[in-house]
């Protein structure tokens, strides 16, 4: 299995940036997935997860109503919308396959990673 994010990128506070997430190597639809993302000094930290077929997503938090998870199994891929955002957004984003799209338990694959950075 394979992930391989982009998308990051610098931007000002209150704007917005598309994450997408394609995976190689996956059966369509075999996995929740999910976000979490990673700032310098801090832990890891699950934003987002939705389940195989769409019908069930979960955020932190913090990102609710902002941030907006999606995926389309027929292309192998799953977004991250990110509106309003805020400099406190800024780090590492990497998406995952997930056991479950609730807790945010990651089930072993990871992406590389891509650096999101918003400026105040």
């Amino acid at each position: 299995v394979q992930l391989v994010e982009s998308g990051g990128g610098l931007v000002q506070a209150g704007g917005s940036l598309r994450l997408s997430c394609v995976q190689v190597g996956v059966t369509p639809g075999a996995y929740a997935m999910g976000w979490f993302r990673h700032a310098p000094g801090k832990e890891r930290e699950f934003v987002a997860g939705i389940t195989w077929n769409r019908v069930n997503t979960k955020y932190a938090d913090n990102v609710k109503g902002r941030f907006t998870i999606s995926r389309d199994n027929a292309k192998n891929t799953v977004w991250l919308q990110m509106d309003s955002l805020k400099p406190e957004d800024t780090a590492v984003y990497y998406c995952a396959t997930l056991l479950d799209y609730r807790s945010g338990a990651p089930s072993g694959a990871w992406g590389q990673g891509t650096q999101v950075t918003v400026s105040s």
